[in-house]
């Protein structure tokens, strides 16, 4: 009897030792994947934080050529109301040198009938470019600056990676330019100066850059996205005939 209790014991004893080494190694190949899980853990974290620090940069740079653009639109919006201010002047003076071409020209001529009834010799004129001040400078027709408005063609929005482009067309478009043949007075061009500047375009926000842009624009002229409108038009339904 001792014998079996001594053999049971010991196959027991075998057993366990059987059973500790397979549970061992199952440890041992648990902890290995965690530690190459670990590893992988840290480098994804690294990753992940240089892939913000990029992101980062790219919307800083996203940015910087939004508020490019938008300087940009804004020295242009200043040129065209200097233009704008400066025509106008050149309007208002070519106007008062035709009132005073007007008023010496008839007077001139008397005097000179005058002097020729006497036996006198004819004033000298203004310069010897005085047919050409009346016909070159005090008859010619004003020109308003007509600003160049290019034809572009939409592309998609800016995240899919594309930007716009300008047909040939566009780009050999010259600027509009309409010559008046009647000359309006100074105060009916200021007042209609007023009056453009009191009614500004109807503006609506953009939603990637936020910028305020005209309601009907398809496209952000800022940031180059879609501009989708809140109230889409539903499509007519086909009556059956």
């Amino acid at each position: 009897m001792s014998e079996e209790a001594g053999e049971s014991e010991l196959l027991y004893k075998l057993e366990r030792i059987k059973e500790i080494r397979n549970k061992t190694l199952q440890l041992e190949k648990l902890k290995s994947q965690l530690k190459a899980e670990c590893e992988l853990t840290e480098t994804e974290e690294r990753c992940v934080h240089e892939y913000r620090t990029e992101m980062e940069l790219l919307l800083q740079e996203k940015m910087a050529h939004v508020e490019e653009l938008r300087l940009i639109h804004a020295d242009i919006n200043l040129m065209e109301t200097t233009i704008k201010q400066a025509e106008e002047d050149r309007n208002k003076a070519l106007e008062n040198a035709k009132q005073l071409y007007e008023e010496y020209r008839p007077l001139k001529d008397q005097i000179d009938h005058l002097r020729s009834s006497l036996g006198l010799s004819r004033l000298p004129s203004l310069s010897d470019d005085e047919d050409k001040l009346s016909k070159d400078m005090l008859e010619k027709q004003k020109v308003d600056y007509q600003p160049e408005v290019p034809e572009t063609v939409f592309p998609t929005p800016i995240v899919a990676g594309a930007m716009p482009t300008l047909t040939p067309a566009a780009m050999r478009m010259p600027p509009t330019i309409k010559p008046e043949i009647r000359q309006p007075s100074v105060a009916s061009t200021s007042a209609a100066a007023a009056t453009f500047r009191q009614q500004p375009p109807p503006m609506k926000a953009c939603l990637s850059c936020h910028q305020q842009i005209h309601r009907n624009a398809p496209i952000c002229p800022l940031c180059k996205a879609k501009s989708r409108s809140r109230n889409p038009k539903k499509p007519k339904r086909k009556v059956d005939e």
